[in-house]
């Protein structure tokens, strides 16, 4: 491909990812994945460039752009070489013409933005919300240490008990110290998270929005298999995941549970009442994991959070069901909108009298509210809300 042909995939692709973050579609990944997927003849230099083409452009643009041309020239008002490509060679984007719409650039669409400072976040902890984000992961203490593990590229030891860090594309998935399951992908927010959990070996634990089993994994990986973990969620496709994941780590699920949502505790009357510990990795906007999805901006209205809020208010509820009197829950959001975090614990404590909230040992980080925060400006890590609470 031509360095204009790029440009013009570029466009071609955003006009795909635009209207997929309108209507809560495919996410960008997929797309991309699916476009060249159709064409064989890109080189894999040529699908490197023009998916660095398109997330510029949605990094740079915070409200949603009209078009993909019209991101593609946003960028082009900030980078000479790519407004220079705009010169109707052949497969190449036309020239700019005169009044042309050119997309808006920003952190996020304006409502958001000021969600965020409402949230307490400045202008460049928002922004850093947009960098790139490096690749972390967690060796699997059930298999390896971290001490002693050669693996084909150096990490950078982290604050966690078995992270560490690789730059931003590292092919960890073709390595096998990962099909063998010594080594998962996780950032260390996540890994700390799990650390800082209120758990001990014969502990019978919830995972209650389990998804792919990121920190089920990881919490089996901590109590060495000695604790009896259920993992939950409504996500028939993401759960499905969970058993190859833990028969590749090794790792101990006592039992993997398909919600029907809205009549969860059909399945989950067996463990009411019994849980010592619930986990409740809550759905959530995903604002603290837009260096990694930054069309995250582009799929959130206010409609799709009032959603969200509600949605966690019922896992919450959920957990409360669960647990044993004197147990604790934990609540996580990827998310740095207090609407998903501090406020949803004090609506919790609100609606349930004699729970209390408490501080969880979290080494980097910071209060917020009845919680904790860690964001990618001060700690390097992806955005998390986490609170801890304890049953009467």
């Amino acid at each position: 491909m031509t360095p204009a042909a790029r440009i013009q995939a570029a466009i071609e692709l955003l006009d795909a990812i635009i209207p997929a973050a309108r209507s809560k579609g495919a996410p960008a990944d997929r797309i991309i994945a699916d476009y060249f997927r159709a064409r064989r003849y890109a080189g894999s230099k040529d699908r490197r460039a023009v998916r660095d083409l398109v997330y510029q452009a949605i990094r740079l643009c915070g409200p949603v752009p009209e078009s993909g041309r019209a991101a593609m020239l946003a960028v082009a008002g900030q980078d000479a070489g790519v407004a220079s490509l705009f010169d109707g060679s052949p497969h190449g984007p036309a020239p700019h013409a005169e009044g042309e719409p050119v997309a808006k650039t920003g952190l996020a669409p304006k409502w958001l933005a000021a969600a965020l400072r409402a949230s307490g976040l400045g202008g460049r902890e928002i922004a850093a919300l947009l960098d790139r984000a490096p690749l972390d992961i967690r060796v699997n203490a059930l298999k390896a240490d971290r001490a002693e593990l050669t693996l084909p590229e150096a990490g950078e030891p982290l604050a966690s008990a078995q992270g560490l860090r690789f730059p931003s594309g590292t092919q960890i998935e073709q390595w096998a110290a990962y099909t063998d399951g010594l080594v998962e992908v996780q950032d260390l927010g996540s890994q700390l998270i799990v650390e800082a959990l209120p758990v001990s070996p014969g502990d019978t634990i919830i995972d209650l929005c389990a998804g792919g089993g990121g920190k089920t994994l990881a919490l089996a990986a901590r109590l060495g298999n000695a604790a009896s973990i259920i993992a939950a969620d409504t996500d028939k496709r993401r759960l499905g995941n969970l058993a190859p994941r833990a028969a590749r780590a090794g790792a101990a699920i006592d039992h993997i549970v398909l919600l029907d949502p809205g009549r969860e505790m059909r399945a989950l009357t067996p463990f009411a009442q019994r849980a010592d510990h619930v986990l409740v990795d809550a759905p959530c906007s995903g604002s603290g994991t837009w260096r990694r999805s930054p069309e995250g901006r582009w799929r959130l209205d206010p409609a799709e959070l009032a959603r969200l809020n509600q949605l966690q208010d019922h896992v919450l509820d959920l957990a409360a069901q669960l647990v044993r009197p004197g147990g604790s829950v934990s609540f996580v959001t990827c998310s740095l909108l207090d609407a998903e975090g501090a406020d949803r614990i004090v609506a919790f404590l609100a609606r349930h009298p004699g729970w209390r909230a408490e501080a969880l040992p979290l080494p980097l980080g910071r209060a917020h509210g009845p919680g904790w925060r860690l964001d990618p400006f001060h700690d390097a890590t992806d955005g998390f809300f986490v609170a801890g609470l304890r049953s009467p």
